[in-house]
């Protein structure tokens, strides 16, 4: 199995879109599985349309999933910061999509995306691991 890490600087964004590091790390290695995963507590991955309105629905629906109040037990950081900490359980902190030739067989409209609504951290490590097939 061949990893890298990204060093992605989300700052107050709350999706961003990993789609071309991904295909640049697939590239060349042939047919197989590529692995993504957001080592953190409170960021997720996802697969979603990106500048069409999605990636701003999904925020906006997030909000209200989880709105940034004091109903929180999770205190620390900043108002609502309990909420940052339950999203991974909704949005998955890894993902697999299988790579054919060396490309990430994604759908047309698809994008791999890291989804962070924690402004507290904007500095965050995915890992991008390719499993041979």
């Amino acid at each position: 199995m061949e990893t890298t890490e990204l060093a992605v600087h989300t700052g107050s964004r709350a999706v961003t879109d990993l789609t071309a590091e991904v295909t640049d790390f697939c590239a060349g290695r042939g047919d197989g599985l590529v692995h993504v995963f957001a080592p953190h507590a409170t960021a997720g991955l996802a697969l979603l349309e990106t500048g069409a309105g999605s990636d701003d629905d999904l925020v906006a629906a997030l909000g209200d999933l989880l709105p940034r109040d004091d109903r929180w037990r999770h205190r620390h950081g900043s108002p609502g910061h309990g909420a940052d900490h339950v999203l991974p359980a909704l949005i998955s902190p890894s993902l697999s999509v299988p790579v054919l030739d060396g490309r990430p067989a994604l759908g047309t409209w698809q994008s791999v995306v890291l989804v962070d609504t924690n402004g507290d951290n904007p500095d965050r490590t995915v890992r991008l691991s390719f499993l041979p097939g």
